[in-house]
């Protein structure tokens, strides 16, 4: 893994509300993040909803498992873990992104099973989810 990808992975493993007054430190001023729920462009932006994952998340602890590089690009294994509503929140993801050329993240693109790890857990229609789910499955 390259050092401008170890750099940003070494600030989201010790990513804190606090530490959010550096992220334009690490990304682009036009930074394009994506994720489940999310798709905003500008770093004002991107705080923003780390800023709403701290106030609605408590307990946060994200792990990176693997990392590989290759010229501007990066791909990121990581495990995300809280608690959510009093209940422990777990569940794997994989980000992809591209830095510009003054090693800034450009492009940040987070992958997770919004269904399984968020939606299944609802009363309601995580029930139904689960059945789905179930009778789809091969067994």
């Amino acid at each position: 893994m390259n050092e401008t990808c170890q750099r940003y992975r070494h600030y989201l493993e010790t990513l804190t509300p606090e530490s959010l007054d550096r992220l334009s430190d690490y990304v682009a001023d036009d930074v394009r993040f994506e994720d489940p729920f999310n798709e905003v462009r500008g770093v004002d932006k991107m705080a923003r909803v780390f800023r709403h994952m701290f106030e609605n998340v408590d307990d946060i602890r994200f792990t990176v498992d693997h990392a590989l590089s290759d010229g501007d690009r990066c791909l990121m294994g990581w495990r995300f873990e809280g608690n959510l509503g009093g209940d422990p929140w777990v569940f794997d993801g994989t980000s992809v992104l591209r830095f510009g050329d003054d090693g800034r993240v450009i492009d940040h693109v987070d992958h997770w099973d919004a269904g399984q790890a968020f939606y299944e857990r609802l009363p309601v229609i995580g029930w139904m989810l689960r059945r789905i789910r179930n009778r789809l499955a091969i067994r």
